[in-house]
């Protein structure tokens, strides 16, 4: 994919397809570590020790609408390429964290890109699920509750797509603030 913030995408419809209602996004950007570290962390049905050994493979998934799962896979390669790695804990009726990590500096590291898009999408596209996203950098630490789109509705008694543009505006300056790159 073109930007991480596809593949962060692509792994929380995971999460909504695992019947996740909370979602929690991760984002830590640190140029005095040389990290870029994404969690992924959700209260789905989680995986059985036996799944989560076969979940890399791109030909298995659990999903009804296509005959493969390439997102996992995809993303332990690219994290593999900038010097990092994909790492999947899970319990079954308890929910996965998935934790990606790259070397920030590693020239095959795509752009992180439009999260705010990504987040934003996620939220109109899945309603009844919560999703909390925070990003942290070496400047300050943001974060994002998909309730910030029904407390804004409310206050300007609006429609929810009345609403997508000011979240994803709000966002996308909060992140310029603490100086990320996910742009």
């Amino acid at each position: 994919m073109r930007e991480l913030a596809l593949n962060i995408l692509d792994i929380v419809m995971n999460s909504i397809e695992a019947k996740a209602t909370r979602v929690i996004i991760f984002v830590e950007e640190s140029n005095s570590q040389n990290l870029l570290r994404v969690r992924i962390k959700d209260n789905g049905r989680g995986m059985g020790e036996t799944f989560i050994k076969s979940v890399l493979d791109p030909f298995v998934t659990t999903r009804t609408t296509r005959s493969v799962g390439m997102g996992l896979s995809m993303f332990r390669q690219i994290a593999r390429q900038c010097g990092g790695e994909l790492t999947i804990e899970s319990e079954i009726g308890k929910g996965t964290l998935v934790t990606t990590t790259f070397q920030l500096n590693n020239l095959n590291l795509p752009p992180i890109g439009q999260v705010a898009d990504s987040v934003v999408n996620l939220y109109i596209g899945s309603i009844d699920v919560h999703f909390c996203y925070v990003h942290k950098t070496d400047h300050g630490v943001f974060s994002f509750d998909s309730y910030w789109m029904l407390v804004y509705m409310a206050q300007q008694d609006c429609q929810l797509y009345e609403a997508v543009g000011p979240a994803k505006a709000y966002i996308k300056q909060k992140l310029k603030t603490i100086k990320s790159k996910a742009m």
